[in-house]
């Protein structure tokens, strides 16, 4: 696999939280500020970064029995590292990602990335798959709350930009609110999936492959190939 395949897949491809469904809690908890987002975002980056490194150059150390404990300490490490830096430079953050920083250690991503990636590839690969992984679920995050933020309180990153004029929709700040954005971008995300595929499908398939028109030379925009696409 090309490495910047390996860095990109977490952006749409293999999303974890709009394509694999993982770390659904902590998305919609620290969704209902941008600034929260952020905070939860990178911390989770640095613990899936390194978390992915350690555990890839440990791999054929770890006994299989016990991988999965190894893990658990090899990941609560880093969130003890990332935990501490915040509670001492970034206060506020802290408090406001409150239960769901420390919980990051069970984290079905970053225990997910372990099992399914790092356990069974290179360290750069899994160093490269930890930050785009870590980046897919920043920018789901950052987008979700950015969302709900704006309309639901009328501010962004805590700065206010209705002036007023416009009524926030207090429902978006709430739970449902929180499921309603997900749901939107999860279908979205399905949407621009199956417009991709389709295109690459219809890429691949030339007019010499086709085989379904008995005149080559008669084509014109080969109607059969579209539907083979399909």
């Amino acid at each position: 696999m090309k490495k910047s395949s390996i860095l990109l897949n977490g952006l749409i491809k293999e999303n974890p939280v709009l394509v694999l469904v993982l770390g659904t809690c902590p998305t919609l908890a620290v969704t209902t500020m941008a600034i929260n987002a952020l905070g939860m975002g990178a911390a989770t980056i640095f613990v899936l970064t390194f978390s992915n490194l350690v555990i890839s150059l440990l791999r054929n150390v770890i006994p299989n029995t016990v991988r999965i404990p190894c893990y658990i300490v090899v990941i609560s490490t880093f969130v003890t590292i990332v935990g501490l830096v915040m509670q001492a430079y970034l206060p506020a953050i802290y408090s406001a990602l409150g239960v769901f920083l420390p919980l990051i250690v069970v984290n079905c991503i970053i225990l997910g990335r372990a099992e399914m990636f790092a356990s069974k590839n290179t360290p750069l690969d899994s160093t490269l798959d930890g930050i785009g992984m870590g980046l897919g679920f920043t920018l789901t995050l950052f987008i979700m709350a950015s969302i709900r933020e704006i309309l639901g309180f009328g501010t962004f990153l805590g700065f206010d930009i209705t002036f007023g004029v416009l009524k926030p929709l207090s429902i978006l700040s709430q739970a449902p609110g929180g499921f309603f954005v997900f749901g939107v971008l999860m279908a979205l995300s399905v949407f621009v999936q199956r417009k991709m595929g389709k295109k690459e499908i219809k890429t691949e398939i030339s007019c010499e492959a086709c085989g379904l028109c008995k005149d080559k030379t008669a084509c014109d925009g080969c109607k059969n190939r579209e539907e083979a696409a399909q």
